[in-house]
């Protein structure tokens, strides 16, 4: 459902589960009305109402965790997302006290998390929608030893999570993907 007088042409970047960031660039959806939400919707229930191909860009921060089928939503994303388009996602990394204490998160993710749509999993014939992976990055709260933990983390993220993660956990992930079509 659109909201009335919402204006979308012309903005090529998609803020999923805008909430309370919505961005003025960008075709802001949200489950729940809101003064700048652009477009109303359910992002469980699929197909989402853009066209293929729409956006060159689009912003999935902190959204994800919370919808019931992970593979449909990113097969969904890389529909609606035009080829070489970049996908910004931020979750919960599975370490975080974060990840648990919201009852509405419903997956835990890991830094390699995104390997099934990249093909860098053996196990990545879930989907054939295909994405290159820019950028992963595991976020710490500032501080001091969070810094160099940070460091490591993100040079060493197998061994980080395998045998680190949970006495220095992680606050989130950051995500950035190219679509490939």
């Amino acid at each position: 459902m659109h909201r009335p007088n919402a204006s979308l042409d012309g903005r090529t970047v998609l803020n999923l589960g805008s909430g309370r960031k919505p961005r003025a660039d960008a075709i802001n959806v949200d489950l729940v009305p809101g003064e700048h939400t652009d477009v109303v919707h359910d992002l469980d229930v699929l197909p989402w109402p853009f066209e293929r191909d729409q956006f060159t860009e689009v912003l999935a921060y902190d959204v994800i965790e919370h919808l019931d089928r992970l593979v449909p939503v990113m097969e969904e994303i890389h529909r609606i997302t035009k080829p070489g388009g970049l996908v910004r996602i931020t979750v919960p990394h599975y370490s975080s006290s974060n990840a648990f204490t919201d009852i509405t998160h419903r997956h835990y993710f890991s830094w390699f998390s995104t390997h099934y749509f990249t093909g860098e999993n053996q196990w990545d014939f879930y989907t054939t929608r295909r994405f290159e992976r820019v950028t992963t990055s595991l976020m710490f709260q500032p501080s001091l030893t969070n810094r160099v933990v940070r460091r490591l983390a993100n040079r060493y993220p197998a061994a980080y999570e395998q045998r680190w993660a949970w006495i220095f956990p992680a606050w989130f992930l950051y995500f950035e993907l190219r679509v490939v079509k």
